[in-house]
């Protein structure tokens, strides 16, 4: 997620949902993290989103938009936070960049069409999502040099991540009308797509062993699903109720994780490759605040992880399985601001 066109724009979308926005929560640790510790703010200022690990566990690589505002761009920073460099070309709207091995790097960039960022969509028809056809997938060095597309066409190609091999790239694409998941080689070859069921379907991550994908995915019917083909038509999508699902590496035994009636997003699997962390909005009446949750396999043992009053979103496991990195809303200068953060992640003690 991005989003499609910014998944970080689903912190706003949690404010529609009333017309105040949360306390801005201080601090970096809250009561009832216990699968947390020693959190480190890694980011401060700005928008800071979808921090995911280089494959040697030393860089992350993220989207940030300043303060002053402007069009997201693609950053690098070392696991400590420091030496923070800009990546992408600068121009356009980019989102969701992944490591290729530990010297290559994908996003997804509009640079291409226009230096301009591209318009934000009508509001006024309540929260919609852009699903921009000038988003292609790139390649690059891992410090932005020897640009290759990877896509081409006037579909968004988007939310790209890769295979632990780094031999498959698995998408997001409009490119057969409907919203849904693809792979394809590294060098854009062999596309294949994995889904077909009407509704969204991205964000998609595999498992540390490779057998496995986990994604999120709308799955409207009736007046829902002819509302979603409508704005579809108009290149939008109305993220509402989203739910978790994983399936195996050649896209069989697709099997549905959660059915709560929340908006659930982020996923990425635990170490072991036995149950999934991720967002999800299902522990507030109200809708608002986003934590992380971990759930197994098959649905069972919802549990919550984080208990910020405010945002956490975008979990990705370090390479050792001993760090979690993620995005929220603690500790923030100014309100609606989100930087990024590092723990250690504590597996409970054996009764």
């Amino acid at each position: 997620m991005s989003s499609p066109a910014r998944f970080l724009a689903l912190i706003p979308a949690v404010l529609l949902l009333g017309s105040e926005r949360p306390p801005e929560p201080q601090g970096l640790w809250f009561d009832g993290e216990g699968r947390l510790d020693n959190v480190t703010q890694l980011t401060f200022g700005g928008q800071n989103a979808e921090a995911y690990w280089s494959p040697d566990g030393s860089k992350l690589i993220y989207q940030y938009t300043g303060p002053e505002g402007g069009c997201d761009q693609i950053w690098t920073m070392n696991a400590d936070g420091s030496d923070k460099t800009m990546v992408s070309t600068g121009h356009g709207r980019t989102t969701c960049a992944y490591f290729v091995g530990t010297g290559s790097i994908v996003y997804a960039s509009t640079h291409h069409v226009s230096p301009e960022c591209p318009p934000e969509p009508d509001h006024s028809r309540g929260y919609v999502w852009p699903l921009y056809g000038a988003y292609e997938i790139w390649k690059a060095d891992a410090d932005g040099s020897d640009l290759v597309r990877l896509t081409e066409n006037d579909a968004y190609d988007a939310e790209a991540t890769l295979s632990p091999d780094g031999e498959w790239v698995i998408f997001t694409s409009t490119r057969d009308g409907d919203i849904d998941l693809y792979k394809m080689r590294a060098d854009g070859s062999e596309v294949t797509r994995l889904t077909d069921k009407p509704g969204y379907d991205g964000g998609a991550f595999f498992s540390p062993d490779g057998s496995k994908i986990c994604w999120r995915a709308s799955r409207p019917e009736g007046e829902v699903l002819a509302e979603y083909r409508a704005l579809l038509a108009e290149g939008l999508v109305r993220p509402s109720k989203l739910d978790i699902y994983w399936m195996n590496a050649d896209g069989t035994g697709v099997t549905r994780v959660t059915d709560n009636g929340a908006a659930n997003f982020a996923p990425y699997f635990t170490p072991d490759s036995d149950a999934i962390l991720f967002a999800s909005n299902a522990g507030d009446p109200r809708g608002r605040n986003f934590d992380l949750w971990l759930v197994n396999l098959d649905g069972t043992g919802m549990e919550q992880v984080t208990t910020c009053p405010s945002f956490d979103s975008f979990p990705m496991f370090s390479p050792d399985g001993k760090k979690v990195v993620f995005a929220s809303n603690r500790n923030g200068s100014v309100p609606g601001e989100t930087n990024i953060f590092v723990a250690d992640w504590v597996e409970p003690a054996a009764e």
